[in-house]
């Protein structure tokens, strides 16, 4: 469980504004259009965005309105008829289904109701254990495959999920899992998408001459790469490559927004923690460690409101390897939270793969 003193939901002065009739139309739209497509995967996907979308507005700006307990109640019902799983889900929401899910454990009488936000919670909050957070990520995900047999959008999330765990945990059983699944006839090799479906084919290409992959392993990449090659030769080469993560980040904050209790532009929360490193160059330690929280708090605050932003994995990591300057417990848990945010909702950026090294 996150600390108070990084996840406080104030935005300080923030000119941030969401306009609930605009909410409640984008989720009244992508409803609309999940049910003229008959309730498909992705139709239940953007409708769950639209949901997140309205949830993080209400509780930033509405949250003793009642339609903020709707949305919370929306949230776990629809998140967990969706088998929503923080790993393999990419609409930075990891706070708002925590908060959802808290709300609905403490205010409903629905039992059924609680025991899912109890599994939200349950995943939300496994940032510590990989394993554990991978595992929960295939069951989801495969839970999925059987809710929408012959789903293309499930059959690629189910081998992200093992793709992601691999890349979390470097246990191979994962990267294994992967390739099989990718090997499989009903596997849509042709909607590969370019952020981990590269690395995949990369992964293939060396699962011939690379230690640490068996005998089974080689024939689903060879089968795999095979039927890879007959709708795009060129990425079987691995001749092409991943978009930048940047390209996916493309909402920033305006610099004349401020976030957390000591309400910090974008430049202050840059400069603050320039001015930290210098101070720790100077082997102050761990008295830096209050001023180096008060930035995390504002980096977890503007996440909240421009969760795109592309200039997040870097104050990410920035503020993560400050704190790693410094010995103190608080700095330690300081650390921890943010290397959760950064691996599990930015795993494609630059940054999370250095903390997560190389597989």
């Amino acid at each position: 469980m996150f600390c108070t003193a990084i996840v406080v939901p104030t935005v300080a002065q923030a000119t941030y504004e969401a306009d609930p009739a605009v909410l409640y139309q984008q989720m009244k739209d992508a409803y609309a259009k999940a049910e003229a497509e008959s309730w498909n995967f992705r139709g239940q996907a953007t409708y769950l965005s639209t949901i997140f979308n309205a949830g993080r507005a209400y509780s930033l700006q509405y949250p003793n309105d009642p339609a903020y307990g709707e949305l919370a109640t929306l949230t776990v019902r629809i998140g967990t008829g969706l088998h929503y799983n923080p790993l393999t889900n990419h609409d930075g929401a990891v706070w708002w289904v925590r908060e959802a899910a808290d709300w609905v454990t403490k205010h409903s009488d629905d039992l059924a109701l609680i025991s899912q936000a109890r599994d939200l919670l349950a995943r939300v909050n496994s940032e510590d254990d990989a394993e554990l957070l991978a595992r929960l990520a295939d069951e989801d995900a495969t839970a999925n495959v059987k809710t929408y047999p012959g789903d293309l959008d499930a059959l690629l999330v189910r081998v992200e999920a093992n793709w992601r765990g691999w890349l979390l945990t470097h246990d191979p059983q994962w990267r294994s899992l992967a390739l099989a699944r990718a090997a499989a006839p009903n596997f849509p090799v042709a909607h590969l998408p370019t952020n981990w479906g590269n690395e995949l084919v990369n992964a293939a290409n060396q699962a011939s001459t690379d230690r640490g992959y068996t005998a089974q392993d080689v024939e689903n990449a060879r089968v795999f790469l095979a039927r890879l090659r007959a709708v795009d030769p060129l990425r079987v080469i691995a001749s092409v490559t991943a978009l930048p993560h940047d390209v996916y980040l493309t909402t920033l904050a305006p610099a004349d927004e401020y976030f957390g209790q000591m309400g910090m532009s974008i430049l202050e929360i840059e400069n603050r923690l320039k001015h930290v490193n210098f101070m720790l160059d100077y082997n102050y330690g761990n008295r830096e460690s209050d001023e180096a929280m008060g930035v995390a708090n504002s980096i977890v605050a503007m996440q909240k409101v421009y969760p795109r932003d592309r200039d997040l994995p870097m104050l990410l990591y920035w503020c993560i390897t400050t704190f790693r300057r410094m010995t103190d417990a608080q700095s330690r848990e300081g650390a921890r939270q943010l290397k959760a945010i950064l691996t599990i909702e930015y795993q494609d950026s630059p940054q999370a793969r250095k903390l997560l090294g190389p597989n």
